[in-house]
């Protein structure tokens, strides 16, 4: 491409007067004053380049990543989900949020009323009397990345007990669709009640569980109170009759199994069902590692997480490069250091290809991340030193910037461990006679 067709096109995309416009805009705009051969597909190929408009410009296509529906479980019980729902008005107990554990089987939940301000023992605790003493211990988890579940402690806890954690990509709360799903109905059950009914919400809850044990799940074919325990609950809708037939011994196994098995079945009609609706709105999207790629970063409103957010922000930030495949629609991205403290694995639909172009600067130094996603800091220089006065010696302290670091942030470091892995940054012909440059 000429230099003049270069400042043609410039000055038609990205001057105050045209202010980015698409490529079919840009070619009308162009083709009453100049002609060249390919003119439509390089001006098509300019503006998809650009990198204003890939940060900026929304798409309007379906989103990537198929339907990946979660495996079946084999028994109650074994593969649960887990969430939090925050936000509710405190009540006299000291409850303002609710904890939802639902069975991925037979869809039967226990909704305990919680305080945001719990601590992570005492949320044990009541796992361990809720699930663990009533249920057994489950196989695998399935929850959002909330900080309680991604602590340490957690994780520690589950892997002793040889339970798996299986957590959701980041800003993708689909991953959850089942607490997702029965959060929305708990909401609507407690809106109901506070116009019904007079008290706390938290004394309407017991009965909100009871109802949405008791009431017929369209997946499943019945309701979870029946799927668990093999009959239906007894309510003032459904007593059961003094000569009902009880069935005993091997028979309740065998009936048992066979409602195993029809529960299953139904599972995966209505997993089958959704998958062919859902994927009529969404596309089959694939990247290939080592790939650069931009990452969408308003999936929330009101959530921050990638620096100040406004109306203005730019939609895509990036470019970053996939380190690895994750699952059947995530990857995994090299993040830059001021981004580190965001989980680095994104639903394929956040993503979008990055077109490079010789044109694009970018706004940071690119970093050296390593297999485990960690990366080396590199000192840029001392600007300050002094003598720290412990009980029984003295030790020399320097002060050092560091790279991808503002001012601001710079530390202080042990003088004798910096001569020893940096000597680059002394200068040995002026030191003074504590030894500092």
């Amino acid at each position: 491409m000429t230099d003049l067709k270069r400042d043609i096109l410039s000055e038609a995309h990205e001057s105050k007067y045209s202010i980015h416009p698409g490529s079919t805009k840009m070619y009308q705009d162009l083709k009453r004053n100049y002609w060249w051969p390919n003119m439509k597909r390089e001006i098509a190929d300019w503006v998809s380049k650009c990198l204003t408009c890939q940060k900026v410009k929304a798409e309007h296509q379906r989103p990537g990543g198929l339907l990946q529906p979660l495996e079946i479980p084999e028994w109650k019980w074994e593969h649960i989900t887990m969430d939090f729902i925050v936000g509710f008005p405190r009540t006299r107990a000291n409850h303002d949020a609710i904890w939802v554990i639902v069975d991925r089987l037979t869809k039967s939940a226990h909704f305990l009323p919680i305080s945001e301000k719990y601590t992570l023992e005492r949320l044990v605790k009541m796992y361990m009397n809720e699930v663990v003493s009533k249920h057994g211990v489950p196989i695998s988890i399935v929850s959002d990345r909330d900080a309680r579940f991604t602590s340490r402690f957690w994780q520690a806890f589950q892997e002793c007990f040889g339970t798996r954690l299986n957590l959701s990509t980041a800003y993708h709360p689909q991953t959850d669709g089942q607490s997702e799903r029965t959060i929305q109905t708990i909401e609507d059950m407690l809106r109901a009640c506070s116009l019904d009914f007079k008290g706390s919400w938290d004394d309407h809850l017991p009965l909100v569980e009871f109802s949405y044990n008791n009431s017929y799940h369209a997946s499943i074919g019945m309701a979870p109170f029946e799927a668990l325990y093999g009959r239906k609950c007894r309510s003032p809708l459904c007593w059961d009759e003094v000569g009902e037939k009880k069935i005993l011994g091997p028979e309740l196994v065998q009936h048992t199994k066979q409602s195993i098995e029809k529960i299953r079945k139904r599972l995966v009609a209505a997993q089958d069902r959704q998958k062919k609706y859902a994927d009529l709105k969404r596309n089959e999207k694939a990247f290939d590692v080592g790939e650069n790629v931009l990452l969408k970063v308003s999936p929330w409103k009101g959530v921050i997480r990638f620096g100040k957010r406004s109306k203005l922000n730019p939609r895509y930030i990036g470019p970053f490069e996939i380190l690895r495949k994750v699952g059947s629609v995530s990857y995994q991205l090299a993040l830059p250091p001021d981004l580190q403290h965001i989980h680095d694995v994104f639903h394929v639909s956040m993503l979008k290809v990055y077109k490079t172009d010789n044109r694009h600067v970018l706004n940071y130094e690119p970093v050296n991340i390593q297999p485990d996603l960690t990366y080396e800091e590199q000192p840029v220089e001392i600007v300050d030193s002094k003598i720290q006065e412990l009980r029984n010696k003295r030790v020399k302290l320097v002060k050092v910037i560091w790279r991808n670091q503002a001012v601001e942030e710079a530390t202080w470091e042990l003088e004798e461990e910096m001569r020893k892995n940096y000597p680059e940054l002394f200068d040995t012909n002026r030191d003074s006679e504590d030894g500092i440059p």
